[in-house]
């Protein structure tokens, strides 16, 4: 039905269907077998149109999975072909380039009939704990090593399962059950969406997606291009270049951003980045787009809904084998730590453009590690020791921003959650000896980095484990902005002082525990300009230690010592 629907209706409808994708996500949360899912929230899901193209997101999910998804679906409808859709229907792929990024994500996309007549699609990612292969980590040398790659396939026909399918999958991996669960998990959330979406179709009385789609489209390209239009005109400068370096596997890798502000479009040109690496810490284009496009629409125009209209106008540019470039077989299974590091080096270079506007660097890649554990080898083990994989999330301080202090222990950019350790211990024999923040590890400024985290992982009585770590910062903190202080490293050993690496899988023999401080994000402006009273807080919560207090803010030693009397007494400022 066309033509009858006032401009109010379509808003009401816009609402609706960020409603229906946010239910389709939460159904997800609640369904999947995967820790990084119920836990986490390392997931995306939304509804496209005819052609593909993303009109709402859900609320709950990472940019790197939404963002990155958005250009999945017009893949998923050439591959399966337009004459081979039916209803009942569930695709399915986790190829890296056509995906989101790496072999741990599976996209899954299945369309929308009403009454008789496809009208859109819906679609959801989930990060899976185990995909076989060498395991969720940077040793491979090439995507073939990473594990089981699942071409833009069927999952169901016409509400059929695909039998074969299922086997393959379950005699590839090491955690079937876990894995074949989050499948069907996809597909179910994808099925909840299509459901609120006739339901909403019914009500409103629509035949189809078309008008209310271009409602949704034409006014987010408006919206996003007058902000644009906006920055050109006011900016004192429309270029800038941007750079920042990193660890790296076994070589440091240097990110360089040449940003140009256009009248109607931003380009983010990654000309001069370091090349693909030769282990898996590669980032195929579609997810450095995805956070280069996230980075500058929380800057420019943050509360615009995310669709494919509203990402348009920022473009990305890289060389093919550029490591935000890498292209098949590049090793591709760590790409979020070069990811996550792409909004930092845009920012560089926006902060030139725009000063006062962006935060200061912070941890930027999620401290992910997965514990492969096992029976002790060594001796003996006891009947009831297990092999398990236990993946977790966790995540370093935010850094400063221009008028805040960064957030403690939590993840920018992948907005992913720090897992509970009670969550984690119940997935596999793995002990979480301690779980707190570090303090000191936050850069000081007058708007103070958040703090990292530190950590302390071992294994029951009976077990031990390879360590796969997904670390950066060990040898490159985040840097601070505006006279701001750098934040604090990583740092990773075994508690009998045996040296280990930021990144790679590490035998830990049984009754060792690894000892983990996870990175702070750096501070904003000149440490002296802090507000005392915050200066005092931090010392009295923890947050810094007296000589930080002392030799970073200028508090006294009689001050310093009143908030200890405070802290003895436990009173408040």
């Amino acid at each position: 039905m066309a033509g009858n629907h006032s401009q109010v209706s379509f808003q009401v409808m816009w609402n609706r269907l960020i409603s229906v994708v946010e239910e389709q996500a939460q159904a997800l949360v609640r369904t999947a077998f995967s820790t990084s899912v119920r836990e986490a929230g390392d997931l995306s899901a939304g509804v496209y149109d005819l052609h593909g193209q993303m009109l709402a997101q859900a609320v709950t999910g990472t940019p790197g999975h939404v963002n990155a998804m958005a250009d999945a679906v017009a893949h998923f409808i050439r591959r399966i072909g337009r004459d081979n859709i039916f209803e009942g229907d569930v695709y399915i792929t986790n190829d890296p380039w056509e995906g989101t990024g790496h072999l741990h994500d599976i996209t899954m996309v299945s369309p929308s009939f009403h009454q008789g007549n496809l009208v859109g699609f819906f679609a959801c990612t989930a990060h899976i704990v185990d995909i076989g292969g060498r395991g969720f980590g940077a040793d491979a040398n090439s995507v073939y090593e990473e594990g089981l790659y699942l071409p833009i396939m069927k999952f169901a026909e016409r509400g059929t399962v695909d039998k074969s399918l299922i086997r393959i999958v379950r005699g590839n991996v090491r955690e079937p059950d876990q894995l074949v669960g989050d499948m069907y998990a996809l597909a179910t959330c994808n099925e909840i969406g299509h459901r609120r979406l006739i339901d909403m179709m019914r009500e409103f009385k629509l035949d189809n997606l078309e008008e209310v789609a271009e409602f949704i489209l034409d006014n987010s390209r408006r919206a996003t291009l007058e902000r644009i239009a906006d920055v050109f005109r006011t900016a004192g400068k429309t270029t800038a270049n941007g750079e920042m370096t990193v660890d790296g596997f076994a070589t440091p890798i240097t990110l360089k951003v040449k940003l140009t502000i256009e009248a109607d479009r931003i380009i983010s040109d990654f000309e001069g980045t370091s090349g693909v690496d030769k282990k898996g810490i590669n980032c195929p284009l579609v997810y450095a787009k995805a956070y280069s496009c996230y980075a500058l629409k929380c800057a420019i125009a943050p509360e615009i809904p995310n669709n494919a209209a509203s990402l348009e106008p920022f473009e990305i540019v890289a060389p093919e084998n550029t490591i935000v470039n890498a292209v098949h077989p590049a090793p591709v299974a760590l790409r979020h730590i070069i990811g996550h590091f792409v909004p930092d080096a845009v920012y560089d270079a926006l902060d030139k453009i725009l000063p006062g506007l962006v935060p200061a660097e912070g941890a930027g890649c999620l401290c992910n590690f997965q514990v492969s554990l096992r029976p002790r080898t060594d001796a003996t083990a006891p009947e009831d020791a297990v092999r398990s994989e236990v993946l977790t999330f966790n995540s370093g301080g935010s850094g400063a921003r221009p008028q805040h202090d960064g957030l403690n222990a939590t993840a920018f950019p992948s907005g992913v959650m720090t897992m509970p350790i009670e969550a984690t211990e119940h997935t596999g024999p793995v002990i979480i000896w301690r779980k707190e923040l570090r303090p000191d590890s936050g850069g000081a400024g007058p708007q103070r980095g958040g703090l990292g985290q530190y950590m302390e992982v071992g294994a029951r009585e009976g077990h031990e484990f390879d360590f796969q770590a997904m670390f950066d910062r060990v040898d490159h903190p985040a840097r601070g902005r505006q006279g701001g202080k750098n934040g604090a490293t990583t740092t990773i050993a075994q508690d009998d002082g045996s040296a280990m690496q930021g990144k790679g899988k590490q035998f830990v023999a049984h009754g060792r525990k690894v000892m983990l401080a996870f990175p702070g994000g750096a501070g904003y402006g000149k440490p002296e300009d802090r507000n005392i009273e915050s200066v005092k807080k931090d010392l009295l919560y923890g947050y810094i230690s007296a000589a930080t207090a002392k030799n970073d803010y200028g508090l006294s030693d009689a001050t310093i010592a009143a908030v200890a009397d405070i802290a003895r007494k436990g009173e408040t400022l």
